[in-house]
């Protein structure tokens, strides 16, 4: 996998492809490992988000198919 917000959003589509879901703190962690730091910040909230850029690629990747689940903080296959 690339190392570009572009793979991580890769990533992000076919593990929900696979498991059906993605929490937000289990992405976090593994793109914080296997894709690096810069992928991440945390917000105004205090809370670890990932980048715009990973956010706006997988928005692109998934076109509507992939739900964000607000209540639960995680990614889910529509």
């Amino acid at each position: 996998m690339e190392k570009t917000a572009q793979g991580v959003a890769e990533w992000m589509v076919q593990e929900i492809k696979f498991t059906g879901t993605l929490h937000q703190e289990a992405a976090i962690e593994y793109v914080k490992t296997h894709f690096g730091e810069e992928f991440v910040f945390v917000n105004e909230n205090g809370n670890t988000s990932l980048s715009k850029e990973v956010k706006k690629a997988f928005r692109k990747l998934h076109r509507g198919q992939i739900a964000w689940d607000r209540d639960a903080f995680m990614w889910a296959w529509t």
